[in-house]
């Protein structure tokens, strides 16, 4: 054959070869085909090289054949006879594809003519439909490559309709395959479309429906579903075919449906196949029939329970088939039925793990269409009401129906732009039957929401937004805490959209720089739409899962996971996930739409923000009140009123404008209720809640033009409220916003806007409710320091409010500005200071403690945020209304004024009020005695701090003094207070012996002698000191050395009290009416057993041994009982020493001396001053008396070798330095009794030296006058020194008498744990 081939061009010439390799001759090529008696492999071969050449290059072939027409006649009707004389189905297809080629290269309507009128002739005079098969196939081909050739079929070879029709009858489903073919060619035509419309309908659509149900071949099937998919393009075919002209009464009978509408049965039919290309062709023609109408179409397929094999469908992976399966049910989703007869139900399950199979697909559009169906499934499972189709909806669908193609994602579209909104399916059955499920689609959508596709994520978080509703989780348990991941993760994935926010602070100041900067438009032009569109739907997510956990709240199945075991808790509760939702607010969402606010500022976006905001309110009522105050601090009253001002004016967004309007009445009655806890207000809160829910809708303005609106006037006898309840309305959102420190309007501004309000009040005579007028009062406080004082008029327009008002507690606000501003006029300080001042007590919180009351120490509140003290101390009068507050008020305000007054004294010691307090106190204290008994003396909390008081009206005089008539009488009154009281009135004792003790000490010789004679004639005063002593060895310390409980307190206070009497009492010899008892076996080993009692206690104790050992044990005040150590009194025989140291033995010296050695160095290593002053002094004393009672005993105790152990260890225990009170005055008393074994004169040369070279004016006082006597001491004694040396210590002396003069002017009286102690009674 190719050896022919190749010597045939030397026959017909060059110019018929081929370009081909091996070459061709066309000329040969076509004698070839004609020739009768070539063998059908030869002409097979032939076509073969001819099909390439049309194929890769048909221009030469073209060339020789266009100019001889005979050749080309000649040769299409060769290859035209040869389809009906081979039987050969290659050779066929081969021909057939020849001859097309030639055809459709030839372009010439002659030659198509000739096919088709050839193709008529061989069509009629066929003897059986079988015959016709290639001339259908031809002209079905010859359609596709050819598309004009439909319109002249149609037009001017109409006949062959005829034969179409009966080879559609013909049993054979290769000729029906092939005239389905070339009939949804002729139905793909406009013209064939208009032409065969009548055909269609009258003789064409039952054949076609009942081929199309019983194919069998593919090919028959899928060129039925070819010419099906052509028909429905065409609304009259589609009613046609779904023989939709029924009433509406039949289209519900199902039988009926299933009777007379075959299509979604055979569409049904081939869903069953399991052939996922002719499921999706019958997908696609279901879509394509449901596009047109779906609530007249889709009854049909629903009633034939197609939607149950669709979710079927699903479990494949042809992304074509998933495709389409959305397609066809997004489009029933429209039909009510598809939910009333719960198909979501029986699919939803496929339908998620459809989605989560697709996501691992690389298909952005099957993602986004898969996720659309999903949301439409949610939002219609919800019970929500439908709409009626619309003419935009109408033309929406018309759009889509034109344009429908083999990929129909235009449903899509076509179901957005729809706005339809579907009944729900019955409200006792639920989408998610199954926590699996549902779970799983939780997980679904968290994969969707972070997918880093924008267009998934968007639809992603529709379809959150739509299953957030109790209709999908209200089945127990609900997975709060998979829902907690859940909305994280929409959030933080809209936040990651934006860049960071600025820094700026207020919500308000946001909005407020977009609107002054830019207009509307041009900020949606510089954010993404689509940005704003997800953060839209985020919100709505946001909002949606607020209302979820609003409504579960009724829902005790929701409230806790009931399935978690006893024993653990759980985490899956409401409060949990509320909590969450409050704390996502803070962090997430309101920071999103703060840095959103900064670039536009969306109506739509804003209104669901704050209707979000709105919820919130009710998400977790026991946290409404913090949430209310952080969202008014952080300026989004503000920011409510600028968004109403922008965007509400002149009745637009009506909804925004409902939603703020709703959100500020919420959060004016939040923060008025957390605000108003003290007052019995329900009336009041009605009256607000009216004015605001008529005052705040039409409340649209700027803030200058508020502003303006309070100095405005209603026209007179007008009946109009408005602007009243607006002028009211602004008012209350001032204040609320001022009071959480929202100072959105300038103080100066709204000073002077107040101020003409009030005035404006006045002139028409109006008075606002008290609520108004508090708001108004305080907002004058707070711009009081930023304008001009208030004139006459305006605060005889406050004067004439406030008298007209029955109570002033009506209007009073506790804060320190409204105080200052009451007080800061004379006009109103005179008017109203004393109720003002009266009702700030009232609602003062002092929350002290007890023993902050008995003692001189106030609470950390009072001390260092107490707003009065600042105006106490600019003026002094005051005073006086708080020493009448004390007098005539309850007792507990009278505790807190006499709080404050302490606190007062406390921090303001220049100013000069003694006097005036301590007069006021007398009288205090007189009515107080007179008209009360001891158990109402004892229950009175009061007194205890008015004793304290006066106490520190005492000490606040350093030096000392001559005590007048005032101050007798007061220590008169207080010791017979004192007289009236139990060792158990530690409260009240306290106090009193601090006064008492502090009058004896801090006062001149002559009023010392007269305070002892005062408090010695007091009898009761003595008893009362009697059993106080006594309870040192009954009462049980329970307090550690460094602290002291009230009952030790009282037992210090006790002992100095007495250690002064007996002292003064000898010093002046003063009348004794009441001895005091006291065992001196329990007082020595109190010192000597001192079982860790408190330091200060020890301190006292020793003081009174002190003193009782400078009388000798021989005082008119004390009488000292001995005992033996079994308890008994008899005389004991005793030894000469004993009796020569009477009431003390040898014994008990020693013993006292070594606790008193061990004490001091304790307490030297421990470093406390006070106690190691107090022993040495005690030591000293001890000396004295036995020097006096035995001197061989004295100085044998003197001698003792421990004391310069003892004296060595101070000395490498301290600073190492011989400079230290203890060890001076130790030294000196070692130096007075000659002990030369404890000190030597090298020692003191070391002393001496050590003092030459220190800088005195920096000694310690105790110091100084602890060096001071034992340089004295070293003159007087007969030691001896250098003249050098001798001139030193005089210098040195000379030096510290300056020295000690001008430290004697330090406050000798100081409070150590509530107790009084003169350090010079200690020192001494």
């Amino acid at each position: 054959m190719a050896v022919a081939c190749a010597r045939l061009p030397g026959r017909h010439g060059a110019r018929w070869a081929l370009p081909l390799r091996p070459p061709l001759c066309l000329a040969c090529a076509v004698e070839t085909l004609g020739d009768g008696s070539a063998s059908l492999v030869r002409k097979k071969h032939v076509l073969s090289r001819l099909r390439d050449a049309l194929a890769w290059q048909p221009l030469p072939v073209i060339q020789l054949l266009a100019p001889d027409e005979g050749l080309c006649v000649h040769l299409i009707g060769t290859l035209f006879g040869m389809l009906h004389s081979v039987e050969d189905s290659s050779a066929l297809d081969l021909f057939l594809e020849v001859l097309v080629q030639l055809i459709v290269e030839l372009k010439s309507e002659q030659y198509l003519r000739c096919v088709l009128n050839e193709s008529q002739k061989e069509l009629c005079k066929a003897t059986t439909m079988r015959g016709s098969l290639p001339t259908f196939t031809l002209l079905g081909k010859l359609a596709d490559a050819i598309p004009v050739l439909a319109d002249l079929l149609v037009v001017q070879h109409s006949n062959l309709v005829d034969h179409l029709l009966m080879g559609l009858t013909y049993p054979n489903e290769a000729v029906k395959a092939a005239v389905c073919y070339l009939y949804g060619k002729l139905y793909s035509s406009p013209v064939g479309t208009e032409r065969l419309s009548a055909h269609f309908t009258e003789r064409l659509c039952g054949v076609f429906l009942n081929t199309l149900g019983h194919a069998q071949t593919k090919e028959l099937q899928v060129n039925c579903l070819g010419l099906l998919k052509e028909l429905l393009k065409s609304d009259h075919f589609v009613s046609i075919l779904m023989n939709n002209s029924k009433t509406e009464e039949e289209s519900e009978n199902p039988d009926f449906l299933e009777g007379e509408n075959p299509l979604p049965l055979v569409l049904k039919k081939l869903l069953l196949t399991r052939d996922e290309m002719l499921q999706a062709a019958s997908s696609h023609c279901m879509a394509a029939v449901l596009v047109h109408s779906p609530s007249r179409y889709g009854p049909a397929f629903i009633h034939a329970d197609v939607p149950e094999f669709l979710f079927e469908c699903l479990s494949c992976s042809n992304e074509i088939l998933i495709w389409s399966v959305y397609c066809c049910l997004l489009l029933l989703t429209e039909e009510r039925l598809f939910f009333s007869k719960c198909h979501t139900v029986y699919g939803v399950e496929s339908l998620v793990r459809s989605l989560r199979d697709v996501l691992q697909l690389n298909n952005v559009e099957l993602h986004k269409q898969g996720l659309l169906l999903f949301t439409e499934i949610l939002k219609s499972t919800t019970g929500v009401a439908g709409t009626v189709w619309g003419p935009k909806t109408r033309r929406c669908r018309s759009a889509v129906l034109h344009a429908f193609s083999p990929d129909p994602k235009d449903i899509k579209m076509h179901h957005i732009a729809s706005g339809f909104m579907p009944l729900g399916q019955p409200v006792e059955i639920k989408l998610f039957t199954n926590r699996g499920v549902c779970k799983e689609a939780i997980d679904v959508l968290m994969e969707t929401v972070n997918c880093p596709v924008l267009e998934v994520a968007v639809e992603a978080v529709k379809a959150v937004a739509a299953f957030l509703s109790k209709d999908h989780l209200s089945s127990p348990p609900v997975p709060y805490e998979e829902l907690q991941k859940l909305l994280e993760a929409v959030l933080k994935r809209c936040a990651d959209l934006s860049p960071p926010q600025s820094n700026k602070g207020h919500a308000g100041d946001l909005l407020f720089s977009v609107s002054q900067s830019h207009s509307g438009n041009r900020n949606l032009s510089r954010v993404p739409q689509r940005q704003g569109q997800f953060l839209l739907n985020t919100l709505e997510s946001f909002r949606n899962a607020c209302r979820l956990a609003v409504e579960f709240q009724s829902d005790p199945m929701a409230q806790e996971n009931a399935f978690t075991a006893p024993s653990s808790e759980s985490r899956d509760t409401l409060s949990n996930f509320s909590e969450f939702l409050l704390r996502i607010c803070d962090n997430i969402c309101i920071p999103m739409v703060m840095n959103y606010l900064e670039k536009a500022a969306s109506p739509s976006v804003m209104e669901v923000f704050i209707s979000t905001l709105n919820t919130l309110f009710t998400v977790m009522p026991n946290m409404r009140d913090k949430f209310s105050k952080k969202l008014a601090s952080s300026s989004f009253i503000r920011l409510t009123l600028e968004l109403k001002a922008r965007f509400c004016s002149v009745q637009s967004n009506p909804v925004l404008n409902q939603a703020c309007s709703s959100f500020l009445y919420n959060l004016c009655l939040s923060l008025y209720s957390t605000m108003e806890k003290e007052r019995d207000s329900s009336q009041e809160e009605q009256e607000m809640s009216e004015l605001l829910q008529k005052g705040l809708p039409q409340l649209n303005y700027t803030v200058p033009e508020s502003l303006l609106l309070l100095t405005e006037n209603p026209e007179p006898f007008s009946l109009d409220q408005s602007l009243c309840s607006h002028q009211h309305c602004f008012i209350l959102l001032l204040y609320f916003a001022y009071i959480l420190g929202d100072r959105f309007v300038p103080e100066a501004e709204l000073f002077l806007a107040i101020k003409n309000f009030l005035l404006s009040a006045q002139d028409r005579g109006d008075c606002p409710p008290p609520y108004i007028c508090r708001a108004v009062l305080y907002l004058l406080a707070v711009c009081q320091d930023k304008g001009k004082d208030l004139d006459l008029r305006s605060l005889c327009a406050i004067k004439r409010i406030l008298d007209n008002l029955p109570d002033l507690g009506l209007v009073y606000v506790h804060c320190p500005l409204l105080l200052n501003f009451f007080l800061h006029y004379p006009e109103l300080m005179g008017r109203f200071g004393h109720q003002v001042l009266q009702l700030w007590f009232s609602w003062e919180d002092c929350n002290e403690t007890e023993t902050d009351e008995a003692g001189f120490g106030i609470s950390d509140q009072l001390n260092s945020a107490n707003p009065l003290l600042p105006i106490l101390k600019s003026n002094s009068s005051i005073l006086l209304i708080l020493l009448d507050l004390v007098c005539s008020s309850s007792m507990d305000v009278a505790r807190k004024v006499l709080v404050t007054l302490k606190s007062f004294l406390e921090k303001n010691e220049d100013v000069l009020v003694c006097d005036l307090l301590r007069s006021q106190f007398l009288q205090i204290l007189q009515q107080l005695l007179v008209e009360s008994s001891s158990a109402s003396l004892q229950a009175n909390r009061n007194l205890p701090l008015l004793l304290n008081l006066l106490f520190l009206v005492q000490l606040r005089n350093r030096g000392v003094r001559e005590l007048d008539s005032t101050d007798f009488r007061l220590l008169h009154q207080v010791s017979n207070l004192c007289g009236k009281c139990t060792p158990r009135d530690t409260d009240l004792l306290q106090p009193s012996l601090n006064f008492l003790y502090w009058s004896l000490h801090q006062t001149t010789p002559s009023s010392q002698q007269r305070a002892v004679a005062v408090l010695l004639s007091n009898v009761s005063l003595l008893e009362l000191l009697q059993k106080v002593l006594q309870c040192t060895w009954l009462w049980s310390s329970h307090s550690e050395p460094t602290y002291l409980s009230s009952e030790d307190a009282l037992l210090c206070s006790g002992w100095l009290l007495a250690a002064s009497l007996l002292i003064y009492q000898h010093r002046y010899n003063a009348e004794v009416h009441q001895t005091l008892s006291l065992d001196l076996r329990e007082v020595l080993n109190a010192i000597i057993f001192r079982k860790k009692k408190p330091i200060l206690l020890l301190v006292s104790i020793l003081q009174f041994v002190r003193a009782i050992l400078r009388q000798n044990f021989s005082s008119l005040l004390v009488t000292v009982i001995q005992t033996t150590a079994q308890g008994g009194r008899e005389p004991q025989l005793i030894s000469l020493e004993d009796s020569a140291l009477l009431p003390l033995d040898v014994r008990e010296v020693f013993s006292l001396v070594v606790s008193l050695q061990n004490l001091l160095v304790h307490v030297y290593l421990q470093k406390d001053l006070l106690l190691s002053q107090a022993v040495v002094a005690c030591l000293e004393t001890l000396l004295e008396y036995l020097c006096v009672k035995n001197q061989d005993v004295a100085l044998h105790v003197a001698s003792q070798p421990w004391h310069r152990f003892m004296l060595f260890t101070l000395l490498s225990g301290g600073r190492k330095s011989f400079l230290q009170p203890e060890i001076l005055r130790l030294m000196t008393l070692f130096v007075k009794y000659q002990s030369s074994n404890i000190i030597s004169q090298k020692e003191i040369n070391q002393v001496i030296q050590e003092a030459t070279e220190a800088k005195l004016p920096e000694l310690p006082e105790a110091t100084c006058r602890a060096l001071h006597l034992f340089l004295c001491q070293i003159q007087s004694s007969c030691h001896q020194m250098e003249p050098l040396q001798a001139g030193t210590v005089q210098t040195l002396l000379e030096s510290l008498l300056e020295q000690m003069r001008i430290q004697a002017k330090c406050q000798d009286i100081v409070c150590l744990g509530n107790v009084a102690v003169s350090l010079s009674h200690i020192g001494d």
